[in-house]
């Protein structure tokens, strides 16, 4: 095959990663409604993965502190093979169930919590005893797998079947099994943070500004809420750190006589 050849196959194999996502959706809304109750009641939100799944969850939960500025410490995955797993491949470290249990221990999980594992096979054995574990400990856990034989779907309390079928590279999970994967770990995040009030309208009000991209991103979000010129809202953001929220409150103080209007806090 020519590499268009190779891309076009790709694509077209790719379109069956969308249906499973609609399949999926009622199931995906129930896991967003239960992360976004875990967040409000202070509980945290725990990935377990292994390889390439493991790699898609350290990414998702890295994320979700500078696009909606919350502690790092509420969205955490726990890698097979630990924290080198992110950058290289350690094979051997997904049949570790002992070190799956260990991992789950040290966080000492209260109900509070959410667990989610993710494993393409579903039977990874770290990913399905970290979820066994959580479960047996009274805490929520739910599985994603792209197989309907997964064991993982049995042992949490909520099995998402994300059946994408054979890779074009037979078992190479990195492709429409990580692809649904991730999409699915997206709408879950984002939903449950929409949910807590994170966002007004489809915007991020509560993103961290640690880069001038960012800054700019904030006086744009601003502006779209807000009636100012650039320069006011880059000078009303300086003023507040680049906190919007707190700047929307100090713009609708000057405004608006009596006390000021409350800006939703997004949990």
């Amino acid at each position: 095959m020519s590499a268009k050849e190779i891309v076009r196959l790709m694509n077209e194999e790719e379109l069956i990663v969308w249906n499973v996502m609609k399949q999926a959706e009622e199931k995906l809304a129930v896991t967003a409604e239960k992360v976004a109750e875990a967040y409000l009641a202070g509980g945290r939100i725990v990935y377990v993965g292994a390889g390439t799944s493991g790699r898609i969850a350290a990414a998702d939960a890295a994320e979700m502190p500078p696009t909606f500025g919350i502690p790092e410490d509420r969205f955490i995955a726990i890698l097979a093979g630990g924290e080198a797993a992110q950058s290289h491949a350690v094979e051997h470290a997904e049949d570790d169930e002992h070190a799956a249990i260990t991992a789950i221990n040290q966080l000492r999980l209260t109900r509070k919590d959410v667990v989610i594992g993710l494993t393409a096979s579903g039977r990874t054995p770290f990913v399905v005893a970290a979820v066994r574990h959580a479960r047996q400990k009274g805490v929520w856990t739910c599985g994603l797998s792209n197989s309907a034989r997964a064991a993982l779907l049995k042992e949490a309390d909520l099995g998402i079947l994300l059946e994408t079928g054979p890779e074009v590279l037979t078992g190479s999970t990195r492709l429409k099994a990580g692809t649904s994967q991730k999409l699915a770990l997206n709408r879950i995040s984002t939903a449950a943070m929409v949910l807590v009030g994170k966002v007004i309208e489809n915007l991020m009000v509560d993103v961290q500004a640690n880069n001038r991209k960012l800054e700019e991103r904030c006086v744009r979000i601003l502006r779209a809420l807000v009636k100012l010129s650039e320069s006011e809202a880059w000078d009303l953001l300086r003023e507040n750190d680049f906190n919007i929220r707190a700047a929307m409150e100090a713009y609708q103080a000057t405004r608006q006589p009596g006390p000021a209007t409350t800006v939703p806090t997004g949990g």
